[in-house]
């Protein structure tokens, strides 16, 4: 016979290559090696390297503490262009959405446990803003099935005063310096507390709101 049937010709009955569903496959893992996802993972791989930097000669040494300085500044720099990469070139991936926050909490929280370990910063002030943190990521899963909280412009600010105030006290800074770093780590205090409850108001408007639908549709 010449002729072959209609399925394996091509019509809808025609079943896939063996090789289809592998380089479907394939392709998926390809896409976790983009720009964006790398620039997370070298986020991640800087953390015990700023740990080590910061605590080098018992935390004392400033040509040290300025090394731990570049360190978390280039994981600050990351933490920018990660995201805008991957939302400007839909380069989002199920690892970006794990590995970002956990990189973002990770380098930020190795910095302020570090820092009250060495006695330069207040362990209440650690506390608060990593209890914040955490208090978010857990509202983030109460909430999760009825939408998602955008960020808002206070919580940019946040990140941006939290940053800015733990690159201060990472360096050995001294005098005038030394002051402006405290009232910089106020600010990010107040910014961590201010936004974190107004994070509490969007998730229980945003429950109710789901509830709500949810008995409508029932009814």
């Amino acid at each position: 016979m010449t002729g072959a049937p209609a399925s394996a010709a091509g019509g809808t009955g025609r079943r896939p290559a063996p090789g289809a569903k592998l380089g479907a496959a394939a392709v998926n893992q390809a896409s976790l090696w983009n720009i964006a996802n790398i620039l997370t993972m070298i986020r991640l791989a800087l953390v015990p390297g700023f740990v080590f930097l910061l605590l080098a000669e018992g935390g004392s040494d400033p040509a040290w503490r300025a090394w731990a300085w570049a360190a978390f500044a280039v994981a600050m720099i990351t933490d920018i262009f990660d995201g805008h990469l991957a939302r400007t070139y839909n380069l989002v991936t199920d690892f970006g959405k794990i590995a970002d926050p956990i990189a973002d909490k990770a380098i930020m929280g190795s910095a302020l446990i570090c820092l009250s370990w060495l006695g330069d910063l207040p362990w209440w002030v650690t506390g608060v803003i990593l209890g914040r943190e955490l208090g978010i990521t857990l509202l983030r899963f109460w909430v999760i099935r009825y939408g998602v909280i955008p960020a808002s412009r206070g919580g940019k600010l946040k990140t941006l005063a939290q940053g800015t105030a733990v690159g201060m006290y990472v360096l050995a800074l001294t005098g005038p310096l030394a002051t402006l770093r405290f009232w910089m780590m106020a600010l990010a205090v107040v910014l961590t507390v201010v936004t974190g409850l107004d994070y509490i108001r969007q998730a229980v408007v945003l429950r109710r709101k789901g509830l709500a639908a949810e008995r409508a549709a029932a009814a």
